[in-house]
């Protein structure tokens, strides 16, 4: 059953209803009263504080003259009146405990809400998942999803569509076994689960599952591609973003890393960790599965965001779904059936692999980039954190143009052995991150990247002293908008990637922009609040390079730049 109140706003130009902006997770808007010429007038509107700390991604939601705000730990909600932002209509405050913050990896960051049939839905870190009145903020249903005692806990923005709430959990640096749930959103039942990996029922393989490629890999592989058990605890979570095709009735998302990140302890290709699926919404059987790197041995979760498209191939309008990878290779897959059509590196510096072989779908490796026990690997590009990280992107429909935000960031990587223990960190390597090579002054670590979705290839590059983590949004007025690490809100020329404005926040931003119109008026609003993976070092007062996975190493410059601080700024002319 379609949720006619979300398909309103999901198709009313001046709304956010979705994350991702919304179910093709294109992260753009028609709007474009704000525009090249007159962004050179953009003011500070308002803002508003959260009263927490810590990183803040994701975006608010605005659906008729409200907006829900989240926050980090202790992921506080907050609705505001657009007629009087200064008023909080209600909030959400939960208690949790404490000792849930210990097992978040990568800070304690909150990537947002969720809206449909007048509720707003909420996670909590620690496993809880809420509907709440959007009007009065009252409870209708509260469901535990994950255990923090073994490591699990909600960082995920909720998605929903149709009648179903889809919610995945963190945890595969503790060895948590990756799932996606799927609710019901006017009750919080369990609908379904399907695992990562595990028996072809756990992981919910439908009979003519990749049909169209067999050579992707079909049955019993959740299990026969590990050593003995080792998928029990063999990651896999999800914990990034969901697209949706109303026509197709499919979703897509990607699952995580194995575990350990050591290789060495978990020999074969690790199937289904890796891999873009996409599931029907209703029973969450899955149709077709491709998995980017068999047998992952650089913590490359591929769980960032996908984008639907639908493009011309070989004279056809083709359903599309373009994902650039943790692993440096941007992605381009008929969403229907899962046909590989691109597969072009972002940078010249993704080394890891020499190319992809479209026809099997396989990344040749270069073993001097590898991590196995007899060889300290160095120079490795892309770093764990990937050369795209959580941050959402967005898609031009006029130009087929992708705006990404890349992290420039590349690692040396020694393993070592551990035994698995029930709600401790599972990972088994040491990492040393520095910038990656190709820098105008061989010190930047992020970029702006504009690529033609139809081939793969770059048309401009925005270079960035700080990996560009939170993403970008493009308006219809020309306009890319990113916020930075150490606390600006840029906009861009879309057409070549000048900047055109700046504002300096209160804080770094690792969120992604949004936009919104409200009597007449267009606004952009920013989350701020520096953190997340290359903000740990910052927030947690670390000193030692390798700790924060080697991130304190990476960023120890980012805290001459900017501190914490956590809420929300908007901007109008």
């Amino acid at each position: 059953m379609a949720d006619a109140d979300l398909d309103k706003q999901v198709n009313t130009a001046g709304a956010w209803p979705i994350a991702t902006g919304g179910y093709y997770s294109q992260h753009n808007s028609p709007l474009a009263q704000i525009n090249k010429s007159n962004v050179k007038n953009v003011k500070a509107a308002w803002s508003f504080s959260t009263g927490v700390l810590n990183g803040h991604e994701g975006a608010p939601l605005v659906i008729g003259d409200m907006m829900y705000v989240h926050s980090a730990f202790p992921n506080n909600t907050y609705a505001l009146n657009l007629n009087d932002p200064g008023k909080i209509v209600w909030q959400h405050k939960p208690k949790q405990d404490a000792s849930t913050k210990a097992v978040m990896c990568c800070d304690v960051v909150d990537r947002g809400l969720a809206y449909g049939a007048g509720q707003i839905v909420k996670k909590q870190a620690n496993g809880h998942l809420l509907a709440l009145d959007a009007k009065t903020g009252k409870i209708n249903w509260e469901v535990e999803v994950c255990d923090p005692k073994v490591g699990s806990t909600l960082t995920q923005a909720p998605f929903v569509a149709k009648d179903t709430v889809l919610m995945g959990c963190s945890g595969a640096e503790l060895g948590v076994r990756g799932a996606v749930n799927a609710f019901d959103l006017k009750t919080g039942e369990l609908k379904w689960r399907a695992f990562a990996t595990g028996s072809d029922d756990s992981v919910r393989l439908a009979k003519d599952f990749n049909s169209a490629n067999p050579h992707y890999g079909q049955f019993g592989l959740g299990t026969k591609t590990w050593e003995g058990d080792a998928w029990k605890i063999g990651g896999g979570t999800n914990w990034g973003w969901y697209a949706y095709d109303p026509k197709l009735n499919l979703f897509y998302y990607g699952s995580g890393n194995p575990a350990p990140w050591n290789e060495t302890m978990r020999p074969g290709d690790n199937k289904w960790t890796m891999t873009i699926w996409g599931r029907d919404l209703d029973t969450g059987m899955a149709k077709w599965g491709y998995q980017k790197t068999p047998h992952d041995e650089w913590d490359f979760a591929g769980v960032n965001q996908m984008v639907l498209t639908d493009q011309p191939v070989n004279g056809k309008m083709t359903p599309l779904l373009s994902h650039i990878d943790r692993n440096g290779i941007l992605y381009t897959l008929n969403r229907e059936n899962g046909n590989l059509i691109v597969a072009e590196k972002v940078d010249p510096a993704v080394n890891v692999f020499k190319k992809v072989d479209l026809k099997t779908g396989t990344p040749v490796r270069d073993p001097e980039f590898a991590t196995r026990m007899d060889h300290k690997g160095t120079n490795i590009c892309p770093s764990a954190m990937g050369f795209h990280n959580q941050g959402v992107d967005s898609y031009d429909p006029e130009s087929r143009t992708l705006y990404a935000g890349l992290n420039h960031i590349c690692m040396d990587w020694e393993p070592f052995m551990l035994p698995y223990r029930a709600g401790q960190f599972f990972v088994g390597a040491t990492l040393a991150m520095y910038p990656g090579p190709n820098g105008p002054t061989k010190k930047e670590m992020g970029q702006i990247r504009a690529f033609d979705l139809t081939t793969g290839k770059a048309k401009w590059t925005k270079w960035e002293k700080f990996a560009a983590w939170g993403g970008t949004l493009y308006t219809k007025g020309g306009l890319v908008w990113y916020a930075t690490l150490d606390g600006y809100l840029k906009a861009l020329d879309n057409k070549d990637g000048k900047e055109l404005w700046n504002f300096k926040m209160p804080s770094g931003g690792i969120g992604s922009p949004m936009t919104y119109s409200f009597k007449g008026k267009q606004y952009i609003g920013s989350m701020y609040g520096v953190g997340g993976w290359p903000g740990v070092g910052l927030v947690f007062d670390l000193t030692d390079p390798s700790a924060g996975l080697g991130a304190v190493g990476a960023f120890r410059e980012l805290q001459n730049h900017t501190q914490m601080g956590g809420g929300l700024m908007v901007f109008s002319l």
